[in-house]
């Protein structure tokens, strides 16, 4: 926590580090999610294809009698949401027994070694299994890190949580580009390859700046567990435990883009362009692409808006985000309505939507991150971080099942409901009165 510290924009040289390390673990991640659902229902899932993979017959009676793409979007879901539950183990991990680097370096080498086991089918479980005990111990506690190289007081705390962010759509535009494009033009397996080395790059990033990480010593990793908390800090935690189901329904339409979302979109956008299809992954990097130029923007915006009016507060732009997330639900439920005689749809309809989505989430995404480490306890700051992604996991596996209904209900009808959700949850925002009494 050096003030002095401004190598890299003004901020420690430590976090470079971190923000690579996370945009190439990104590209891996983003690119196996912009895979996962296209690739079970093209393939994996098609008659015969599963029969070498180990113990997916026994996996499969999980789910009961789903099967094509109610079964793909379940799956999907569970494993999204599963990534983002194992973080409160990876922060116990940390905190309790190895410290944040070698729990952040093992949960990289795990999800590599996950990343290429993707590549040959048979072990596609066990993949699974890997890239979900791997991100458990890495994601949180990489993040912890980004806050631990300022003081308390340090101002520069806000812009770099932002820069970080900028760094995760980085990895997100790149990954559908690239993994996306190998995966679908010419095998499934070269994109999962290519998500491995992408974790490999991220590894090594990692490796080369741990010396200008925050130290890491056995007294700070047990400090947390003395004492009780205080009567504050057991505030703070009900009220976070208290956000997690609303923000758990606030994410699902923006998570849907990597579940049902990209198989309406495969069947529904007309692709052509300069007579060559777009790989349908590719909708993945339009998102992230206006993501990023939104996130960039949205700074500058409310420092202009401030000079004439009051910025608002956390509260009020989680709303407004939900605001701009109903009108995106709203336009792929009126672009549904209004296809052709072949079911297709114009692009700019995509371009839309995404905008939309856009706006909203650059609201909720990082104001929720915000709010969150403001509010948790700084003696469980780890395991606050664990119960920070676990909206993550609950929006995953409600987005699964809610997926299960695209074989089900109208093109219109599917959209209307995720609208529907991400109305109902700004409504809860706007009721201000809710929110007054936390702790600041």
């Amino acid at each position: 926590m050096i003030e002095s510290d401004r190598a890299f924009l003004g901020h420690p040289r430590g976090l470079a580090y971190l923000l690579f390390t996370e945009a190439w673990e990104r590209f891996s991640y983003y690119g196996m999610q912009s895979l996962l659902a296209l690739y079970l229902v093209k393939h994996l899932l098609q008659p015969g294809q599963s029969d070498g993979v180990l113990f997916f017959a026994a996996f499969r009676r999980l789910y009961g009698g789903l099967d094509g793409q109610p079964l793909a979007s379940a799956i999907v879901g569970t494993y999204f949401a599963s990534v983002y539950v194992t973080p409160i183990l990876g922060g116990l991990l940390a905190d309790r027994l190895l410290g944040r680097h070698r729990t952040v370096l093992l949960g990289a080498l795990t999800m590599m070694a996950g990343h290429f086991l993707m590549a040959i089918q048979a072990t596609f479980l066990f993949a699974l299994l890997l890239l979900v005990l791997g991100s458990g111990m890495f994601k949180g506690n990489l993040a912890s890190q980004v806050g631990a190289l300022y003081a308390p007081h340090d101002q520069r705390r806000a812009g770099a949580f932002q820069l970080y962010y900028l760094g995760i759509n980085l990895g997100l535009i790149a990954a559908p580009l690239v993994i996306g494009t190998l995966a679908e033009r010419w095998g499934w397996h070269y994109g999962f390859a290519a998500a491995g080395i992408g974790m490999l790059v991220a590894t090594l990033i990692y490796w080369a700046g741990r010396t200008y990480l925050p130290a890491d010593s056995r007294d700070q990793r047990g400090r947390a567990d003395r004492g009780a908390p205080m009567r504050q800090d057991r505030r703070r935690l009900i009220l976070l435990i208290l956000l997690v189901p609303v923000f758990a329904v606030a994410i699902v339409p923006n998570n849907q883009i990597f579940n049902a979302y990209l198989l309406w979109g495969d069947q529904h956008f007309a692709f052509g362009i300069a007579g060559m299809r777009m790989p349908t992954s590719w909708l993945v990097a339009l998102d992230a692409g206006l993501g990023l130029a939104l996130l960039a923007g949205l700074p500058f915006f409310y420092r202009w808006y401030g000079r004439y009016r009051h910025e608002p507060d956390e509260v009020a732009k989680i709303a407004i985000g939900s605001i701009f997330s109903t009108g995106g639900m709203l336009c792929l439920a009126l672009a549904a309505s209004l296809a052709g005689p072949d079911g297709r749809v114009s692009l700019l309809w995509a371009l839309s939507f995404h905008l939309l989505n856009g706006i909203g989430f650059a609201h909720i995404l990082p104001v929720s991150l915000a709010m969150f480490t403001r509010l948790a306890p700084a003696s469980l700051a780890g395991r606050g971080m664990g119960l920070y992604y676990l909206i993550f996991f609950f929006g995953n596996i409600i987005a699964g099942w809610v997926g299960g209904f695209y074989a089900v209900l109208t093109g219109p009808q599917f959209w209307l409901l995720h609208a529907a959700m991400a109305a109902g949850t700004g409504a809860i925002f706007l009721c201000r009165s809710i929110f007054r009494d936390s702790p600041t």
